[in-house]
């Protein structure tokens, strides 16, 4: 029979080779995207995906038709036209449902294989048989066969392709799905046009449809049509990968935040209860342990029929001569000394006794089972003679020794005055020269009579003129400018000497004196404002509050008249308050801090990091800035906790709009890693110590006579740093 001859468009052809290879390049790509775990995402772009591929596969078809031409005019039906596309999105949707598994097993793949190939003939046949031919097409079985291999082979060729680019990472994926996309497309192609050949057409056919869908322009905006859809389709896709990109990437970034902020959290718990500088237990992990040996000993008292007493024992350790070391080579070298006096502790301590530091140079010491004074005593000595021995500490040779107070439970009281009375025994020791320990007797409880005589002079200490302010620098680390100075509150006995404030400020709260004294604090705090501003030197001060002070309801109406009668602009006035203090009572506090806040006054939260309180719990308060304690400081160098630790402080005080100042800098590595984190203020003795009024002035104005060049800051005598502001 003879046969009528048909012919093809090449330009049609190779934009059917195009348009296939880019939809199988948009296939792979959406392989991606249909294994997402988000379900209703996924099968979001199934659908879409089927649709969009199944287009482009079709439209391959379509357009490789409208290429092809008899002698007579051809048209398609829209009914099989249809439901050849709607084969095509099938197949697409198939192929997307068996790429988004999890792995490719040979039965899968045998399966979807066939399945696709069926889909693929399917689209293709129903899409011929839109030529509605008179006489009909003759089809060349071998040949149809053959169309029916390669849809087959083409669609497990897909499958091996997708489940092969999943493993490559993005940068070699890239190309080799290039590459894949021309082979796929080349593939679905030659299905096409090798099905094509299977069809013949007798001389003098007529096509039926020649009516129906027909024509160039119509090729021209199918492809068009197709492409754009699949241009839109890839995009879609490549956006969608960017953004969940961007979302893991923050993700892993949150999550090594959150990682980095429970690491920050538990050190923050563990020096709740551990001394940062020695690592020994605290007062408060001391006081609790000393509680449970107490609660066990009673449990034993009561099993025991013969009055045969468990009992136990506190040493109360204070070292002699450990202020000179600070007064004359600095805390840095003071710190190092109480660690090397810890680890002797340690050393000599008994397996069964707790160790703890509670305060500047003293130490408590709890031994537990069945002790009695003689081995207190044998303890105490060989305490004694450890600490005795020399500190050899850069070149120098630091010799202090150690004063031991002893009280036993149940001989010397109940267990909570333990501490107190060891204390006594202690100070009794000191009296006795040092070097030695006493046991605690009941004439030591006329101790009091030596505090009440203390607290009558600090009573009139004021009115004598024997109360002074001294000021420590805050400086910017970067610039070097003056940020305002601290106010710390200094004693001097006419008959006793210099007393600590660690001795006279507990005192003061002990006897209701602290509200008095914190008062005259404010007043001299604003009257040398007012005379440095009358010399030209306009300087904000930090002066501190106290926890009674807090809770006195006129407080905000004293510092209100205070900075009236000397004329002092009230952000030149910081109030701190240290963490402890202002965590113990979280709504008295801000009440506090709101009242302070409306008259225009700065607040700032000190110690921060020792009072184990939440940055979440600071965000109630009105302050503007928080200290980091120095005993974080001081580890910067040789701990990565501590840094972890003041680095998560710096970022999420900042993110909460509070400036960080860190107190206790005494080297320049410390605050080169301050610096680095974006410290905003540094304070220590590497710029300067706390001086007298006259003294700071003359610092300021570079004229301090003991003063190196290199520690002069750069300051204009009658600007202050306004940054604050």
């Amino acid at each position: 029979m003879p046969f009528a001859p048909s012919r093809y468009d090449p330009w049609t052809v190779a934009a059917s080779l195009l348009i296939a290879s880019f939809a199988s390049y948009v296939a792979l790509d959406l392989a991606r995207r249909v294994r997402t775990p988000d379900r209703l995402v996924a099968l979001s772009w199934w659908v879409a995906g089927s649709i969009a591929m199944g287009t482009g596969i079709w439209a391959m078809h379509f357009v490789g038709m409208l290429g092809f031409s008899l002698p007579v005019p051809l048209g398609y039906t829209a009914g099989w036209t249809f439901t050849s596309w709607l084969a095509g999105v099938l197949v697409c949707g198939v192929a997307l449902g068996v790429a988004s598994r999890g792995r490719l097993t040979a039965v899968r793949l045998v399966a979807g294989s066939l399945a696709m190939g069926a889909g693929i003939c399917a689209m293709h046949y129903t899409g011929m048989a839109a030529l509605d031919m008179s006489p009909a097409i003759v089809w060349d079985p071998a040949l149809v066969a053959l169309s029916a291999g390669v849809a087959v082979g083409a669609s497990a060729a897909s499958l091996l392709i997708f489940f092969f680019l999943r493993r490559l990472e993005h940068q070699r994926s890239l190309s080799v799905q290039v590459a894949a996309s021309v082979v796929m497309g080349m593939a679905v192609s030659g299905m096409h046009y090798t099905g094509m050949a299977a069809a013949s057409f007798p001389t003098g056919s007529v096509c039926l449809s020649a009516s129906g869908l027909s024509g160039s322009r119509l090729g021209t905006l199918l492809m068009l049509a197709s492409v754009g859809l699949l241009t839109m389709t890839w995009l879609v896709s490549i956006l969608d990968a960017r953004l969940q990109g961007r979302a893991l990437a923050l993700a892993e970034s949150l999550r090594l935040a959150n990682a980095q902020l429970q690491v920050a959290n538990e050190e923050l718990r563990r020096r709740a209860f551990v001394d940062p500088l020695t690592e020994l237990p605290n007062r408060v992990l001391f006081e609790d342990r000393l509680a449970q040996a107490v609660a066990r000993t009673e449990r034993s008292h009561e099993r025991m029929a013969e009055r045969h007493h468990e009992r136990l024992a506190v040493l109360f350790i204070d070292l002699d001569g450990f202020k000179p070391v600070n007064d004359s080579y600095g805390h840095g070298v003071g710190d190092v000394v109480l660690k090397e006096a810890a680890d002797r502790l340690r050393r000599n301590a008994r397996e069964s006794d707790t160790v703890a530091r509670v305060g500047g140079d003293e130490f408590l010491l709890l031994m537990e089972g069945g002790v009695n004074e003689a081995d207190c005593a044998t303890l105490a000595r060989r305490v004694i003679a450890a600490l005795r021995q020399p500190f050899e500490l850069q070149g120098r040779r630091i010799e202090i020794a150690a004063s031991i107070g002893i009280a036993l439970y149940p001989d010397h009281g109940a267990g909570h005055k333990l501490i107190g009375r060891a204390d006594a025994a202690m100070y009794a020791a000191k009296h006795a020269g040092g070097n030695t320990f006493v046991l605690f007797e009941p004439h030591m409880d006329a101790d009091p009579l030596n505090q009440l005589s203390l607290q009558g002079d600090l009573r009139h200490a004021a009115q004598r003129g024997e109360l002074s302010l001294h000021y420590q620098p805050k400086v910017d680390g970067h610039r070097g400018l003056i940020h305002g100075v601290e106010a710390l509150l200094r004693w001097q006995h006419p008959q006793r000497g210099a007393i600590s404030p660690a001795t006279f400020i507990p005192l003061a709260e002990r006897f209701g004196l602290i509200g008095a004294i914190g008062h005259w604090v404010i007043e001299e705090a604003c009257r040398q404002m007012r005379e440095w501003n009358d010399r030209g030197m306009r300087m904000r001060v930090a002066i501190n509050l106290s926890v009674h002070q807090l809770r006195e309801d006129d407080l905000a109406q004293r510092i209100c008249r205070a900075l009236e009668q000397h004329g002092v602009d009230p952000a030149h006035l910081l109030c701190e308050i240290t963490e402890s203090v202002a965590m113990e009572d979280i709504e008295a506090t801000q009440r506090a801090f709101e009242s302070l806040a409306r008259i225009g006054v700065f607040l700032s939260i000190d110690d921060f990091g020792t009072g184990y309180s939440s940055l979440s719990y600071l965000r109630q308060l009105p302050a503007r800035e928080v200290k980091i304690d120095r005993g974080f400081v001081m580890d910067l160098e040789r701990s990565a906790d501590a840094r972890a630790i003041v680095d998560a402080v710096v970022r999420l005080a900042h993110a909460l709009g509070l400036r960080v100042v860190a107190e206790g800098v005494e080297t320049a590595g410390q605050r080169d890693i301050l610096m680095g984190f974006g410290c905003d203020e540094l304070q220590g003795f590497l710029f300067a110590r706390p001086m007298p009024a006259a003294e700071l002035l003359q610092w300021a104005l570079g004229r301090a006579p003991d003063v190196p060049p290199e520690a002069m800051p750069d300051f204009a005598p009658s600007v202050i740093d306004e940054t604050l502001r």
